[in-house]
């Protein structure tokens, strides 16, 4: 019985030694990953100014959502008698979210990127005003929600009520997301926006850059594998479905920066249908008012107004 103790503890001390051995290499490896960072071999924010927080844009977009469709996204039971209470500390805490990460992105580029018209200025303070701005904008988003979802339903037999659309439906989320990541582009807010939309398209697929331009009683059906590029223009009452590509034709090698900005994506005008797998590319592409583009059609050129464009119907073959 003795024996098998002692052996026993000379096992874990070779354990043990065997481990400390291993451990005594990470310092080493520590060194290498740090004097990579300052070789500048690899991307890093080491800097006394806090990059913006993903996480705290997550919850941004969580409060967000409770704001724009009151009692549908909060746990606590939403009623008229704590309806005002219940709402000003959700906008409190979201003022204060926002207002911090902005301006976490304000001094990230003036820090990271020097650039000269943001120099000498009170990003504090613009980022607290950009904030309001943002939440000032709620009510006019809201009324544009209240159509999207409308629309929704209007297009979809299969939908039972307002309700489950609000609930459940992928493009609802991801439209009313890039309408707040839109805004707070337009106010030139640096990487919320990108953040915002990237989140959103973890979620459903759904891939809309805040930088495109969209009208009201916008629907995406089913979403998945849906584009819609930074200078996209979508009218109103458009329908898309799932792996619509509204995009850009392939840029030349290095011509990335001489086009940065400029109109490279499709203008898309009202009342359009455009069914699933089409692809509509070139910022010079305007697709005329109340035309259907039919499934899996490749576009580059510009479509009159009450144009069909369909592909001819494949050869299927029995065995």
């Amino acid at each position: 019985m003795g024996g098998h103790i002692e052996q026993n503890e000379n096992l874990c001390q070779s354990d043990a030694a065997s481990y400390l051995t291993h451990r005594e290499k990470l310092p080493d490896i520590v060194d290498a990953i740090i004097q990579g960072c300052e070789q500048h071999t690899c991307h890093h924010h080491i800097a006394f100014e806090p990059i913006p927080s993903k996480e705290a844009v997550t919850e941004i977009i969580d409060r967000f959502r409770a704001i724009l469709f009151p009692g549908y996204f909060t746990r606590e039971k939403l009623d008229p008698v704590n309806l005002k209470y219940s709402m000003g500390q959700t906008v409190s805490v979201l003022y204060d979210l926002l207002a911090e990460q902005i301006c976490r992105s304000l001094r990230h580029d003036c820090f990271r990127y020097g650039r000269e018209d943001l120099a000498c200025r009170d990003c504090q303070g613009m980022a607290h005003e950009m904030a309001l701005k943002v939440l000032q904008s709620v009510p006019a988003i809201q009324q544009v929600m209240t159509k999207d979802v409308a629309a929704a339903y209007d297009g979809d037999p299969a939908a039972k009520s307002y309700d489950e659309i609000i609930f459940s439906y992928p493009g609802i989320f991801a439209i009313w997301v890039c309408r707040i990541a839109h805004r707070l582009n337009e106010l030139a807010v640096p990487f919320l926006p990108r953040i915002m939309t990237e989140h959103a398209h973890s979620l459903t697929g759904i891939d809309i850059h805040p930088g495109a331009k969209i009208g009201e009683r916008f629907v995406i059906d089913h979403g998945t594998g849906v584009v819609i590029g930074e200078t996209t223009e979508i009218g109103h009452n458009v329908r898309i479905y799932q792996g619509v590509t509204l995009g850009a034709l392939s840029l030349p090698k290095n011509a990335g920066e001489q086009l940065r900005g400029k109109k490279r994506h499709p203008t898309i005008e009202d009342d359009v249908i455009i069914y699933a797998g089409a692809t509509i590319l070139g910022g010079d592409t305007v697709i005329g008012r109340r035309s259907v583009i039919g499934g899996n059609v490749w576009i580059t050129e510009s479509i009159p107004p009450d144009t069909k464009v369909l592909t001819e119907a494949p050869k299927l073959i029995y065995r």
